[in-house]
């Protein structure tokens, strides 16, 4: 792929041929402020909080869907440019509650961050009101609009992660929020509760009915909810697993995650009806057994029902390599092709 060089704040920069200003501009370490902007999703260029100046060309563009240029000269950061970024923080804090210290979601708001960065305290305007729309109608999330900021971001992950748009933009004007079709309730909708949109949302508009504590380490790990394979880190605090997030480096799933693996990983690790070793019935009672012999059971147990009085049912959480080896077994061991599968059903 060809190259683009450009001058950023003075720096030379080379970056590949379809990259935008922002793209640039951290490439080379320069760092300008943004809301919407989200690497997991195509640039939508709706907060204006990254605009900048670029030789030649008139305003001060959104650096995240400016495409870069060869020979462009951009400034990041001038007195005009950051009084007009001040402005459009002021705008959105003004539209929103100013009770984020005291939510349990404080720590995740890059809306307050970004302020703070800014050098924003106060927004110094009167307060618009606007009644946005509160759903609590999904066992995982809340949906509440007053906290919304339009960043898009949740839209984005359910259309290009997901697939399914189960939300968008419904009404118009002030009146605009993130909503269903028809603006029905989110569970009854074609949402699916993996809660991806949670994870993407700046504010807090959308948050966790129970967000998990910040976790002492990760460990990272791969989801045994079904044969994927999806790598998930596992947030650990206190010697018990709090958290489960998707892995962005995983080659499966880079860092998304269904429903059962975000949420249902933490419910089964520390069951107490779990089983972490074999048992082997002895004088009618359930004893814990070592896997030598209950191995040793399972292959005396199955010798005299070879051919038709044998058949295996395999499962969809293990691996395609795992029910390769049931059937190969079940076909060239037990003698039989009577191989059935819970996908199937």
């Amino acid at each position: 792929m060809a190259e683009l060089s450009l001058t950023i704040d003075g720096q030379q920069v080379a970056v590949a041929e379809g990259a935008t200003i922002l793209d640039a501009a951290r490439a080379a370490g320069v760092a300008i402020p943004t809301l919407c902007h989200d690497p997991d999703l195509e640039p939508y260029g709706g907060c204006r909080l990254c605009i900048v100046k670029v030789e030649g060309m008139r305003g001060m563009p959104p650096s995240c869907i400016t495409k870069a240029a060869d020979g462009m000269c951009v400034t990041t950061a001038d007195e005009e440019i950051v009084a007009a970024r001040r402005t459009v923080m002021r705008l959105l804090l003004a539209d929103h509650p100013n009770d984020c210290l005291s939510r349990r979601g404080n720590l995740d708001c890059e809306l307050q961050r970004l302020a703070k960065d800014m050098g924003v305290r106060e927004h110094g305007l009167i307060p618009l009101t606007r009644e946005g729309s509160i759903d609590q109608s999904n066992p995982v999330f809340v949906r509440d609009m007053n906290r919304c900021v339009l960043c898009a971001r949740c839209v984005g992950a359910c259309e290009q992660i997901l697939g399914l748009g189960a939300i968008h933009f419904i009404r118009r004007g002030h009146a605009t929020e993130v909503g269903t079709f028809m603006g029905g309730d989110i569970a009854q909708s074609t949402c699916e509760s993996c809660g991806e949109c949670v994870v993407h949302c700046p504010t807090g508009a959308l948050a966790f009915r129970e967000p998990p504590p910040e976790p002492e380490k990760e460990v990272a790990s791969v989801c045994q909810y079904c044969g994927t394979g999806c790598s998930i880190l596992m947030g650990v605090r206190g010697g018990k697993v709090v958290r489960a997030r998707g892995n962005p480096e995983g080659p499966v799933n880079r860092g998304n995650l269904c429903v059962k693996g975000r949420f249902g990983a933490i419910e089964y690790v520390h069951h107490p009806e779990r089983l972490t070793t074999p048992l082997i019935r002895r004088e009618g009672e359930l004893q814990e057994a070592s896997w030598d012999e209950a191995l040793d059971l399972v292959a005396e147990k199955l010798a005299p029902h070879k051919g038709d009085a044998f058949a295996s049912f395999s499962s969809a959480k293990v691996a395609n390599e795992d029910n390769y080896l049931m059937q190969k077994f079940t076909r060239a061991v037990m003698g039989t092709n009577s191989v059935d599968h819970c996908a199937r059903l």
